[in-house]
C-alpha cells in the first residue's frame, strides 16, 4: 500500500514538473535560431524541445528497425531462427522486468500486485521455475494457502524447484498443525539438501517433540558435521539426546541400551546434572559406588543441585544419620560458599538431630535469601530445639508466602518445571532449562521431594525421572 502511494505521488510530482517546464516554455522570449544549408528557421523554446524529443523518439525507432533489419537478413541467409530470437529477447526482457516487479511488491508486503506481475512473468518467460515459487509466496501473503499449496505441488515436478516445492510443503503443514506430515516432509528435504540449516532446525525440533531421540542424533550430527553449530553446543546437545534416550531406552525395559546412553551422556557432560544422577545410578546398580562417587562429586563441584545430594544418598542407603553426615563431608568440603551446601549440612545435621550445629549450618539464609525451603528447615529447628508452638507456626507461615528457591526454569521463556525434561513443556524450546531462581513465582514448596529423603532416610528413590535405573543390565565399560 504504501509502494503504490509512493509511485503515485512520483508520479503527480513528475506531472507537475512537466506541465510546468511547458508552461515556462511557452512563456520564454527569444528562441532559437536553426541554419540549414544557407536558410534560417527560427524556432521557439516549446517547438524546439518537441522537436529534440521526436528526434531522439525517431532514433530509437530506427534502432528497433535496424535490429529488426538484421534479423531479417540472417533469416534470409538462412538462420531461421533469428527473427523469432529477436521477439523472443523483447518478450523476455519484458518477462523479467515482469518479475522484479513482483519481487519488489512482494518485499513490499502487496500480495495482490505480486500475484498479478508473477502471472505476467510466468506468461512472457515460460519458467515457472523462476515464476511459480513467487506465485506461491503472494498467495500465501494474500491468504489464499490452498492456492499456494497447489503451486507448491506443481514445484515437485521440477528438479530444481522440487526442495522449494518440499519446504513450501511443509512450512504450510506446519502451520496447519499437522505435524506428522510435516515430520515426513521436513525428512524428505533434508534428503534434499542434506546441508540445508533451517531444515536442519526444524527436522530437530519435529523430531524431539515426538521424542524420537535416536532420529534427532543423527540431525544433530549432520548440523555438527556441516559445521553449521559449534562443537561445544553440538557436544552438550548430544549429552541432553543421550540423558532422554536413556530415559526413554529404561521405560521400555531396554537395559544396555539405556546404560550406554547414560554414561555417554555423563562422559559428554559431566556437569549435566541429569546425566551425571543416571550415570550414578547405573555404577551403583553395577555395585560400583567408587564410580558413582567420582561422576557425583564432578557435578557437585560444577553445579550443586538436591538430586546430586539424593544420589550421593542412595550409595548407602543403610548408613545412620551420623555416618552419612560424616561421608556427606566429601561433597560439603568442594563448595563451602555455595548456598545449597549450606542448606544439605542442614538437613543432614536435621537427620542427625544436632540441632544447635543445624542452625550454624543454616547461618542467616532465612533473613538474607529466605525461600521456602530455608524457612522450612528453620521451623524443624526450633521444633526441634523445644521452642513454642507459635514460633514453629510462624517461621511455616513465612514459608507459605516465601520465594520457592531455585528451580529448572526455561530460559526462553521462564516457564517452571517441577523435574527436568529435554524441552520444555511450554514453548518446545530444546535444552533451555536451567536450575536457577524463577523471575517470577507461582508458589513455594515447604520442603523439596528431593530432599525428604536426606531427613527420613526412606528407601532410596530416582530424582530424575520417575525412578533409578536400578535393574539397567551391567556391562563391562571399556
Amino acid at each position: 500500500m504504501i509502494f503504490s502511494l509512493i509511485k503515485v505521488a512520483i508520479f503527480i510530482a513528475l506531472a507537475t514538473v512537466f506541465a510546468l517546464g511547458i508552461n515556462y516554455l511557452q512563456d520564454s522570449s527569444g528562441g532559437v535560431l536553426v541554419s540549414f544549408q544557407g536558410k534560417e528557421y527560427p524556432l521557439s523554446p516549446l517547438v524546439f524541445v518537441l522537436g529534440a524529443l521526436a528526434a531522439f523518439a525517431a532514433f530509437w525507432v530506427l534502432l528497433k528497425l535496424a535490429g529488426f533489419l538484421v534479423a531479417t537478413l540472417r533469416f534470409i541467409r538462412g538462420d531461421k531462427t533469428a527473427i523469432s530470437r529477436f521477439w523472443d529477447k523483447r518478450r523476455e526482457q519484458r518477462g523479467y522486468r515482469a518479475l522484479a516487479d513482483g519481487m519488489v511488491a512482494l518485499a513490499s508486503g502487496e500480495g495482490s500486485v505480486a500475484v498479478a506481475k508473477a502471472a505476467k512473468a510466468e506468461k512472457l518467460l515460460a519458467k515457472p521455475e523462476l515464476t511459480r515459487l513467487i506465485s506461491a509466496q503472494a498467495a500465501e501473503m494474500a491468504g489464499d494457502r490452498p492456492q499456494a499449496i497447489e503451486i507448491y505441488k506443481e514445484l515437485l515436478g521440477h528438479d530444481r524447484t522440487r526442495f522449494v516445492g518440499v519446504r513450501g510443503l511443509m512450512k504450510a503443514k506446519l502451520a496447519e498443525g499437522d505435524t506428522e506430515r510435516a515430520l515426513k516432509l521436513a525428512e524428505k528435504a533434508f534428503a534434499l539438501k542434506p546441508r540445508h540449516n533451517e531444515t536442519m532446525d526444524t527436522l530437530f525440533a519435529l523430531q524431539s517433540r515426538i521424542e524420537d531421540w535416536e532420529g534427532a542424533r543423527k540431525t544433530l550430527l549432520a548440523k555438527s558435521r556441516a559445521k553449521l553449530m559449534p562443537k561445544d553446543i553440538a557436544t552438550r546437545r548430544d549429552a541432553v539426546l543421550s540423558v532422554a534416550d536413556a530415559i526413554a531406552a529404561h521405560a521400555d525395559g531396554n537395559g544396555p541400551k539405556a546404560r550406554e546412553s547414560a554414561l555417554f551422556a555423563n562422559r559428554n557432560a559431566p556437569a549435566l546434572v541429569p546425566a551425571a544422577v543416571l550415570a550414578a545410578q547405573v555404577y551403583i546398580s553395577e555395585k560400583t559406588p567408587k564410580n558413582a562417587v567420582r561422576v557425583l562429586k564432578k557435578a557437585w563441584e560444577a553445579n550443586p543441585h538436591p538430586d546430586i545430594a539424593a544420589a550421593f544418598a542412595s550409595i548407602e542407603p543403610d548408613e545412620s544419620p551420623q555416618e552419612r553426615l560424616l561421608r556427606f563431608q566429601l561433597l560439603l568440603k568442594m563448595r563451602p560458599d555455595s548456598a545449597e551446601t549450606a542448606l544439605l549440612e542442614t538437613e543432614l545435621n536435621l537427620a542427625a538431630e544436632d540441632f544447635p550445629e543445624a542452625r550454624r549450618s543454616l547461618g542467616d539464609l532465612p533473613e538474607t535469601a529466605p525461600t521456602g525451603r530455608s524457612l522450612a528447615l528453620m521451623a524443624a529447628i526450633a521444633k526441634g530445639e523445644g521452642a513454642p508452638e507459635a514460633v514453629v507456626r510462624s517461621w511455616l507461615a513465612r514459608a507459605v508466602g516465601a520465594p520457592r528457591g531455585e528451580a529448572w526454569v526455561c530460559s526462553a521463556c521462564n516457564t517452571v518445571h517441577s523435574k527436568w525434561a529435554p524441552s520444555c513443556s511450554n514453548c518446545e524450546g530444546f535444552d533451555t532449562l536451567s536450575w536457577e531462581m524463577p523471575k517470577r513465582e507461582d508458589g513455594a514448596d515447604l520442603l523439596s521431594e528431593a530432599m525428604l529423603p536426606l531427613i527420613e532416610r526412606p528407601e532410596p528413590e530416582a530424582v530424575v525421572e520417575d525412578e533409578v535405573v536400578a535393574d539397567i543390565e551391567p556391562e563391562e565399560e571399556t
